[in-house]
C-alpha cells in the first residue's frame, strides 16, 4: 500500500522540520512518488500522485504563484510542500487560500531539512512495498500453478486462497448453493448462515468487485460469460489488492480443474463405454484381457461381477442440445452415486434414459450396500430437472466379467419392464420380479399379441370411446385384487349394490364370466398388454 501524506509528514526527519498545515484537502492521499524542484511550471514533468519538495522560489513572485498551485493541482500532484527560510519566509495568503479552494494539500517546514533523506526515506519504502507485492504475486503463482498441476481439488485450491489471504473464502455455484469453503477460523455456521439470502443480495459481476450490502469481494469463476460460479471473500480483507489478485487466480485454478476434470472424465467415460461396447458384442473372449481392461479402467476386482442397467423416464423436449446435455447430466449423477457408495463400476450411455453399468459386487458382508447404491442412484436422478422416475434392472452376478456383460442384456428388460409397473420404493428390481409383464414386455410388439388384448376388450374399450365412464378402471383393479369384491368396494369406495351392478355390466359388454378363473387370466393379461404399451 502506498504511503499517504500523513505517514509522510509522520517521518523523523519531515518532522524535524517542524512541519504546519497550511491549507487544502484531505492528508489520506497516497503519495505515488517524492520529486524536489523549483521550476516554476512541473505540469509536463509530473504523472501524477506526486508530492513536491520546494525551497519555495515558484512561490516568490505573487503574480504567478497562484498559476503554479493551480498548475500542480492540474497535473494530478498529491501535494505540496514548502521550505520557509530560503526564498521566502512565509507563504502568501492568496497561496493559501487557492490551496483551499483546489482541496489541494499544502504544507510548509519552519526549519531547513535534507530533502534527499525525504526522498530516500519515502522512496525505500515504495519500492520496499512494491517488491513485497511483486514476491506475494509470484509467491501465488508459484502456489496455484503448484496446485494445477498436482491436479488438486475444489477444496485444496480454496483452502489455499484462504490461507493466503488468512480470510475465510467460499466457492459457490449460480445457484448460490456452496460448493467448498475454507473457515479460516470463522464459525461455519456464522459463515454459512443463510448464505443463498445473502449471495443474491450481492450482485453477480463478471470481474473481480467489491459490491453487496455486506461489501463482499467477489470474482467469477470460468471462461468469460461462460462462468459457472464465483468465488467470495465475505469478510472485508485489509490488502484489497492482494484479495483481488488471490482471488483471480485461484479463480484460474479452479477454472482449470474443471476443464482437467471434465477432459479426463470424458476420455474416461469414452473408453469406458467402448469396452463395455466390445465385451456385448462379444468381440473380447478372453477373461483376463478384459478384467486387465476393467480394472485399468477403475473397476476394482472382485470375486463376483452385476450387470445393472438405469431407465429414466423423463418429459418429451424437442431440443436436441438440451436432451444431449440432460443424457450427461444423468450419466455423471449415477456415476457421483457409485463414487459416493464407494462402489466401483464401468458406465455406458447407450441409448437415451438408459445407463448400463458393470459393477464389482459388493461382498457378502455388506449385503445392504446393492440397497444402498440404487437408492443413492434414484435420489441423484430425481434431483435433475426433466427426470421425472427412474427403475433398476439387476441381472444375475458372475465371477466372470466377460458373463456380467451379456446379462446386460437381462438387466435392460428387467428395467424396461419395471419402468412400465406402477411406482413403488423398491430400490431395484430382478427377474422374479417381473415375471409375466416380463414376458409381455418382450412380444409386445407382436400384431397378434396386440389383436388378443383388443379382442378380449374390445367391448369395454368402444363402450368406454362412446360413453366414458370408469368400467376400464374398475375391471383392472378387479383383476388386480383376484376378484375380491369385498375389497374392490372398500378400494373405490363404492356400496355393493352399486359394485355389483358395475361388474354386471362389465360382463354384459364384455360376454363374459368374470367368476371364471381362466377368464379373469384372459382379460388380466389383455390388460397388461394395453398397460405395457402405454407405460
Amino acid at each position: 500500500m502506498l504511503p499517504t501524506i500523513v505517514d509522510i509528514l509522520a517521518l523523523p526527519v519531515v518532522q524535524a522540520g517542524t512541519p504546519e498545515v497550511i491549507g487544502g484537502g484531505t492528508l489520506d492521499r497516497p503519495v505515488r512518488w517524492v520529486h524536489v524542484s523549483d521550476l516554476p511550471d512541473l505540469s509536463n514533468l509530473l504523472q501524477g500522485g506526486e508530492l513536491v519538495l520546494t525551497t519555495g522560489q515558484p512561490l516568490a513572485d505573487d503574480s504567478s504563484s497562484v498559476e503554479y498551485l493551480e498548475g500542480l493541482a492540474a497535473a494530478g500532484a498529491a501535494g505540496l510542500v514548502v521550505e520557509l527560510g530560503v526564498h521566502v519566509d512565509t507563504v502568501p495568503d492568496g497561496v493559501a487560500r487557492a490551496a483551499d479552494r483546489l482541496s489541494f494539500p499544502l504544507i510548509a517546514l519552519h526549519r531547513q531539512i535534507k530533502f534527499v533523506e525525504v526522498t530516500e526515506a519515502v522512496h525505500r519504502s515504495i519500492v520496499a512495498e512494491q517488491y513485497d507485492e511483486v514476491a506475494f504475486a509470484r509467491h501465488a503463482h508459484e502456489v496455484f500453478t503448484d496446485l494445477s498441476m498436482k491436479r488438486a481439488s475444489l477444496g485444496e485450491i480454496v483452502d489455499a486462497a484462504a490461507g493466503m489471504l488468512g480470510a475465510p473464502i467460499v466457492l459457490e455455484d449460480l445457484n448460490r448453493q456452496v460448493l467448498a469453503f475454507a473457515a479460516q477460523g470463522t464459525a461455519t455456521a456464522d459463515l454459512l448462515a443463510e448464505w443463498e439470502r445473502r449471495s443474491r443480495l450481492t450482485p453477480v459481476s463478471h470481474q473481480t468487485a467489491v459490491d453487496g450490502p455486506e461489501s463482499w469481494t467477489t470474482t467469477p469463476v470460468g471462461a468469460h460469460r461462460q462462468e459457472w460460479g464465483r468465488l467470495v471473500a465475505p469478510r472485508p480483507v485489509a490488502a484489497e489488492g492482494r484479495a483481488r489478485m488471490t482471488l483471480e487466480r485461484a479463480a484460474q485454478a479452479l477454472a482449470l480443474h474443471r476443464m482437467v476434470e471434465q477432459d479426463r472424465t470424458a476420455l474416461e467415460q469414452q473408453a469406458q463405454s467402448g469396452l463395455i461396447d466390445e465385451l456385448r458384442r462379444g468381440r473380447i473372449q478372453d477373461e483376463a484381457e478384459a478384467t486387465a481392461r476393467a480394472h485399468a479402467l477403475g473397476l476394482r476386482p472382485a470375486l463376483t461381477y452385476l450387470p445393472m442397467t438405469v431407465r429414466v423416464g423423463e418429459t418429451a423436449s424437442a431440443d436436441q442440445v438440451l436432451a444431449q446435455r440432460r443424457r450427461i447430466t444423468m450419466l455423471d449423477a449415477v456415476r457421483h452415486a457409485v463414487r459416493t457408495s464407494r462402489q466401483t463400476a464401468l458406465t455406458a450411455n447407450t441409448r437415451a434414459g438408459q445407463i448400463d453399468l458393470l459393477l464389482s459386487h459388493p461382498p457378502v458382508s455388506a449385503p445392504g450396500a446393492l440397497t444402498e447404491l440404487c437408492g443413492a442412484i434414484r435420489a441423484a436422478l430425481a434431483r435433475l430437472d426433466g427426470v421425472l422416475h427412474c427403475t433398476i434392472g439387476v441381472g444375475p452376478e458372475s465371477t466372470r466379467l466377460l458373463d456380467a456383460a451379456g446379462g446386460l442384456a437381462e438387466s435392460a428388460h428387467i428395467a424396461d419392464v419395471a419402468l412400465s409397473l406402477p411406482p413403488d420404493d423398491k430400490a431395484f428390481h430382478r427377474a422374479a420380479d417381473i415375471r409375466l409383464r416380463g414376458l409381455l414386455a418382450l412380444i409386445r410388439t407382436d400384431p397378434r399379441v396386440q389383436a388378443f388384448a383388443e379382442t378380449e376388450l374390445r367391448g369395454l374399450l368402444e363402450h368406454r370411446a362412446r360413453h366414458g365412464g370408469d368400467s376400464v378402471e374398475v375391471l383392472r383393479s378387479f383383476l388386480e385384487l383376484g376378484g375380491n369384491k369385498t375389497e374392490l368396494a372398500k378400494r373405490l369406495h363404492l356400496s355393493r349394490p352399486t359394485l355389483y351392478a358395475k361388474l354386471a355390466t362389465i360382463e354384459r359388454l364384455l360376454g363374459v364370466d368374470l367368476d371364471d378363473a381362466e377368464s379373469r387370466t384372459s382379460l388380466h393379461t389383455a390388460m397388461l398388454i394395453l398397460q405395457l404399451r402405454r407405460p
